[in-house]
């Protein structure tokens, strides 16, 4: 019985997911007690920043050269090692008495972070078929975006019952755990059973160079589209709702923080909704690319409607809109079922991985270019609010950029 068949693939489809759950929480967990760390290591909010950022600009690095080993040396490995490492890195921060040691912590942290989507996208690869993949996708999206929920009030409500050092270092036991179960149940029972299956994979995929693959897929259309498809559509949620959409609802709303706080719990649920949802309609029509056309129109329409509002829509459009670009951002999760089904399984940890490089570039930059726009407006004529109405250019062109990249992605039959 090969392993798409067999029925320990839910196994594997289980605690890979509830592996990524838990490591998707690390991303943001910090983010909740900056307060505390401010006055514990007496550092700055520009130190924290850099703290906060550090982990998203390792993991964004790392996407395509996480790609080239996971297609050559296969995604157990990296997995396991990357759970693990998320692990140490998250119990260091809770031992860290210098900010030197919260730094290196994240380092490990963003290093091991950086192995969770291309390797689990490449391990479902292998024990689903096309269809299934497509529809199961969907739910590893949402798993990302219920991992953010955990790292809110119930992560919060964990710190406020044991101090956040002993909250920390009891996720990062979790995560160190997680990484010796992935052991057992991809490597070595997995081996027991399906030992023949594995070898004949291995010669496969290390047939080729892995330079030779990488000159071809830099030099592919189709790479490009899903790279622009995932850089359009990523951006804005991540980047702008992630770092100015709470300024933004607290100076053009007069909201306070924590009601501000609410519209990216709003983009949370659409999120929720968008990864599973999109999937399993792309399943039924037996198309990606007609699907993620519809979701690309919609999302630039979103982000073009801050500026039809010169970008101050009523707090009921706000909030729709705000779910909508979340949903946007969890059918997202589609760039990898088109990875799928464009490119054989000894490609697809590049091309995701050059995919996912898209996607987060576009938030490293958008907030920098959105931040430099408000700092513009603020210096001149002090009007914030032509700041943030100009400001929304930024996602707009990103967007238009996605719906580009959907538009040139060709489609086989699912």
């Amino acid at each position: 019985m090969g392993k798409q068949k067999s029925s320990y693939r839910w196994v594997v489809f289980v605690s890979v997911l509830f592996t990524y759950l838990l490591m998707a929480s690390q991303r943001t967990a910090p983010g909740l007690i900056t307060d505390q760390l401010m006055t514990d290591f007496k550092v700055t909010a520009t130190t924290i920043g850099l703290l906060a950022s550090i982990q998203f600009f390792v993991y964004t690095s790392l996407q395509i050269p996480m790609g080239i080993l996971a297609d050559r040396f296969g995604p157990n490995f990296f997995l396991i090692i990357g759970a693990t490492l998320t692990g140490v890195g998250t119990i260091l921060y809770s031992l860290g008495t210098h900010e030197f040691v919260l730094f290196f912590s994240r380092m490990l942290t963003g290093i091991g972070d950086a192995t969770i989507w291309v390797n689990m996208v490449l391990i479902l690869s292998q024990w689903f078929h096309k269809k299934e993949f497509v529809r199961l996708i969907g739910f590893a999206g949402m798993t990302g975006s219920l991992g953010f929920l955990l790292a809110t009030v119930p992560f919060s409500a964990w710190i406020h019952l044991l101090g956040w050092r002993l909250a920390f270092f009891s996720a990062g036991l979790l995560l160190c755990l997680c990484g010796l179960l992935l052991y057992f149940v991809l490597i070595k029972k997995a081996k027991k059973i399906f030992i023949e299956e594995q070898e004949v994979l291995t010669e496969f995929v290390q047939r080729e160079k892995t330079s030779v693959i990488l000159r071809r897929i830099l030099s592919n259309r189709q790479a490009w589209a899903l790279f622009f498809c995932h850089f359009g559509v990523v951006g804005g949620y991540v980047g702008f709702i992630s770092s100015w959409a709470v300024p933004y609802g607290m100076n053009m709303y007069e909201m306070t923080r924590s009601d501000a706080s609410q519209m990216i719990m709003i983009g949370l649920i659409g999120a929720l909704i968008g990864a599973p949802l999109t999937s399993w309609i792309s399943s039924r029509l037996e198309s990606i690319k007609r699907p993620y056309i519809v979701v690309h129109l919609i999302v630039l329409f979103c982000w073009c409607s801050f500026l039809l509002f010169k970008g101050h829509p009523s707090l009921f459009i706000l909030m729709l809109l705000f779910f909508i670009i979340g949903y946007g951002y969890g059918a997202s999760a589609l760039t990898f079922a088109a990875v799928r089904q464009s490119f054989p399984i000894k490609e697809s940890g590049i091309v995701s991985g050059f995919a996912n490089t898209g996607g987060f570039l576009s938030a490293v930059l958008l907030p920098i270019i959105f931040g430099y726009i408000l700092d513009y407006f603020q210096s001149t004529s002090g009007n914030l609010g032509d700041g943030y109405y100009y400001g929304f250019t930024a996602p707009v062109l990103f967007s238009t950029i996605g719906l580009i990249g959907a538009m040139i992605y060709k489609e086989n039959s699912i």
